[in-house]
Parts: C-alpha cells; sequence; structure tokens
C-alpha cells in the first residue's frame, strides 16, 4: 500500500470521530477568519471616510486618548490652509445622535459646513431645495435612509425638534452611509461646542515632492502645540478603536484555536493509542521513527488542509449573512480577502502540526516488542 493511500486509511476508518475532530477544526478557523474579517472591514470602512475625499492628512487634538471625540478649534482651519504645500483643508465635527422614534440609537453624525469642498465627493440623490438657510436639515446615508424609511422632503425627529431630509447620499465608506450630515454649525449648536470640530481633513498638493510634503505635515503640527499631525495611513492604523476591534478579534480567536488544538491533540493520540499493535508491525517490518513520525504529522496536517478549507467557507458564509441582517446591514462589510484566508491557513496548519506532536513523539518510542506487550 502507498504510503499516500495509508494516509487516507488512517483517517477514514473512523469517519464518525474524524468528522466530529473536522468541525471542531473547522470552527475554530471559522471563527479566526470571520472575526480577523470583520475587525479588517471595519478598519477599512474607516479609512475610506479619508480615502474617498483623497484626504493626505487629518489633524487632530494632540494627547487626546480618544481621536475621534477630539476638539480643536475651528480657526485652526483657515491657518492650515495657508500652510505651503496645502491645496485645502476643512474641518468635520463628529457626534453620535439617534433618532427615537424609529428606535434608531447611536448613529455617526458628521457636521461639515455648507459649500465644503468634502460635499462634493457624495453622490446625492434626490435631493431637496432647502429654501431658508437656518432651516433644520439632515443629509441621511443610503443605507440609514434604508433602515429608517424615510424619503426626502420628510422630517425626521432629533432631540424632539424636526430636522428636514435634504437628501440621500452615497459614499465609498459602508461607515458613511449608515450615518447623518449636519451643516457644522447647527451640529455644532446642537452638541453644544460653538467654534470646534473634531478633526481637520488636509489634501496636500500633489505637485510637491514626497519629502517636502513631510515637512508640510511637521509644519502643520508646529503650528500649535495642541496639534496632532497624521498621515492618513498613519491616523486610521494607530486609532485606538482600530487596535480595540483587532486586538479583540485575536483574543476571541485565541480561545476558539485552543479549543482547536486540544481536539486535535486528543483525536491524534487516540488514534496512536488504537494503533499500538499496527505501529509496531511497522517497526518490525523496518519502518524507521522518522516515517513513523512523519505519518502521524501528515494525517494531522491533512485533517488542518481540510478544516482550514471548511472553515474559511463557513466564514465567508457566514459573514455574508450577517452582514445581510436587518442589525448589521449598511454597518458591517466584512473584508475576508487573500490575506486573510491565508492567515487561516497558516494558523490550521501550525495547529495541525502542534496537536500532533506528542502523537508522533509517541509513537515514534514504541518498539516492536513492547508494541505487542501493550496491546
Amino acid at each position: 500500500m502507498r504510503f499516500i493511500s495509508l494516509i487516507f486509511k488512517n483517517l477514514t476508518r473512523r469517519p464518525f470521530r474524524t468528522t466530529l475532530t473536522l468541525l471542531a477544526f473547522a470552527t475554530a478557523i471559522a471563527a479566526v477568519v470571520s472575526l480577523l474579517g470583520i475587525a479588517k472591514g471595519f478598519t477599512k470602512s474607516f479609512a475610506d471616510v479619508y480615502q474617498s475625499h483623497s484626504v493626505d492628512v487629518v489633524v487632530s487634538r494632540a494627547g487626546t486618548a480618544d481621536r475621534l471625540s477630539s476638539s480643536v478649534d475651528e480657526s485652526f482651519v483657515q491657518q492650515i490652509a495657508a500652510v505651503p504645500g496645502v491645496s485645502r483643508s476643512a474641518g468635520v465635527l463628529l457626534e453620535t445622535m439617534s433618532l427615537e422614534e424609529q428606535e434608531i440609537y447611536g448613529v455617526p453624525s458628521m457636521g461639515i459646513a455648507d459649500g465644503s469642498w468634502l460635499l462634493d465627493d457624495y453622490r446625492l440623490e434626490d435631493q431637496v431645495t432647502v429654501e431658508s438657510p437656518d432651516r433644520k436639515r439632515v443629509l441621511l446615508g443610503a443605507n440609514l435612509a434604508n433602515r429608517v424609511g424615510v424619503k426626502p422632503g420628510e422630517d425626521v425627529m432629533i432631540f424632539e425638534d424636526p430636522y428636514l431630509v435634504s437628501g440621500i447620499f452615497n459614499s465609498q465608506s459602508t461607515w458613511e452611509n449608515g450615518s447623518m450630515i449636519f451643516p457644522l454649525s447647527q451640529l455644532q449648536q446642537l452638541a453644544d461646542r460653538d467654534g470646534q470640530v473634531t478633526y481637520i481633513n488636509v489634501v496636500l498638493d500633489k505637485s510637491f515632492a514626497a519629502t517636502k510634503a513631510a515637512q508640510t505635515v511637521e509644519q502643520i503640527g508646529a503650528l500649535d502645540s495642541k496639534l496632532n499631525a497624521l498621515t492618513t495611513t498613519d491616523f486610521v492604523e494607530t486609532d485606538t478603536r482600530m487596535q480595540l476591534a483587532t486586538a479583540m478579534a485575536w483574543m476571541t480567536s485565541m480561545i476558539a484555536l485552543v479549543l482547536g488544538a486540544f481536539g486535535t491533540l486528543n483525536t491524534m493520540m487516540t488514534s496512536v493509542l488504537e494503533r499500538t499493535r499496527e505501529i509496531g508491525i511497522l517497526r518490525a517490518m523496518g519502518w524507521p521513527r522518522k516515517r513513523v513520525v512523519k505519518m502521524i504529522l501528515m494525517e494531522s496536517i491533512l485533517l488542518a488542509i481540510i478544516a482550514s478549507v471548511i472553515g474559511s467557507l463557513m466564514a465567508i458564509a457566514m459573514t455574508s449573512l450577517l452582514a445581510r441582517s436587518a442589525a448589521t446591514q449598511g454597518i458591517l462589510t466584512p473584508a475576508i480577502d487573500g490575506p486573510v484566508l491565508m492567515q487561516g491557513a497558516i494558523i490550521g496548519l501550525v495547529i495541525g502540526v502542534l496537536g500532533a506532536l506528542i502523537p508522533a513523539w509517541r509513537a515514534s518510542k514504541l518498539l516492536p516488542t513492547e508494541a505487542f506487550r501493550e496491546s
């Protein structure tokens, strides 16, 4: 019998036990891939907020633990715009509002000044004309509008005040599509933050070389010790929320991975104990210890490969259903791409090898005479 055929036969001789092990193993891999995909999708959606506007630098308040709740004086917008190498700048105020009549809470809300270049990057649908500039109004993201069930021209209640839905917008960012946009002055008044913005988006002059662009970022930060100027990439990657989402994904995954590792260890150890006499015969026939170890390891690795494929398919299916559910539609967009699937496969292989080390070591130590005596 060929070596590979023997490995397949060893795995299929106990189909029920092998199936249970595969399911446990695949579930662990599915948990890893799903959580990492969700965390990556969350980060991507956050990054798209800035990339959709071609923002190069984000300026927030220095020393703020949560940058999305920082407070920067609005006057810095013009000061930053005057820095050499800056093409344009705009302040954004972030708050969290609720649509209590629709029982939708914790809606991300952005305050953007009327006529700001940031508004040009949104694709507006069914926009209505607002006759009075003092009229309380709001733009709804497409996903949020679908959840709320209102159309442009209708009102939504915010803090017992009617706000005219002046339009529906679409953005490249899933996060923005589930948000609201107020005129900056109105959101400042609503949040009691007159003259304040959360951060300032900055677009650099594209004709500047990379070295000069770096100098521009330094000059922006040098305007005031209260300012923290970071490139968009650094701002997203070092954000507390993004780091916390990734850390929680890994921490939760570790529990599933440990269970998967113990399941593999139990299966392979039981398999070795059941085949003590068989292994003894193979050793008596001249099989070296390395070949016995190789057989056990390959059985475990084959289990890991199959479990990784099943687990990845489970993760894609589960996150797809989750993203389409009413509770998360338009909020969650998992990013299960090649790198995430590769991480899941590598972790699966590592677990497969680790789970087989002790059984392989025990099998290699069996002498023919001892094997027959133990059987």
